[in-house]
């Protein structure tokens, strides 16, 4: 009997351990939302849909996953940080410092980025159907490689 219950647990382990995984440091989120700050932050899969991140400073932050949706990032600075797969549909994104961050397989669809700064950033799959996208590297075509000259 005992070795069942240690066989099933052993088993279940990472099933219980998945939920966990990947996740945003609930600290992380609430430190965000009321300080407008966190550089370094482990905000994976964060629902951060619709909120008010203007001028936050998201240095070299995981938002990994993360929901972005109606979230206004004007003047935000996210330089290093990780979007990968994130969802920003119909996020506002004016003036916003993407240098050197991932953003592949970022959906900014209707998204609005003017005068962004994506200089290094890593742009592979990206979703800007219905984009509003004005002075900033982003766009169809260029050669494997090419880094837009935005500084």
């Amino acid at each position: 009997m005992k070795s069942k219950i240690i066989a099933a647990l052993t088993l279940l382990a990472p099933l219980f351990l998945a939920t966990s995984v990947n996740a945003a440091n609930p600290q992380h989120v609430k430190k965000l939302l009321s300080t407008g700050e966190c550089a370094g932050c482990d905000l994976s899969k964060a629902n951060l849909s619709g909120a008010h991140l203007i001028g936050a400073d998201l240095r070299d932050a995981n938002l990994q996953g993360a929901n972005l949706t109606k979230a206004n990032l004007e003047g935000a600075d996210l330089t290093g940080a990780n979007l990968a797969g994130a969802d920003m549909t119909s996020a506002f994104a004016t003036n916003v410092d993407f240098k050197k961050a991932n953003l592949n397989k970022v959906n900014f669809t209707r998204a609005t980025i003017h005068d962004s700064n994506v200089y290094g950033a890593s742009m592979n799959d990206l979703n800007i159907t219905n984009a509003e996208i004005f002075n900033t590297g982003i766009g169809v075509g260029g050669e494997d490689g090419e880094v837009p000259d935005w500084k």
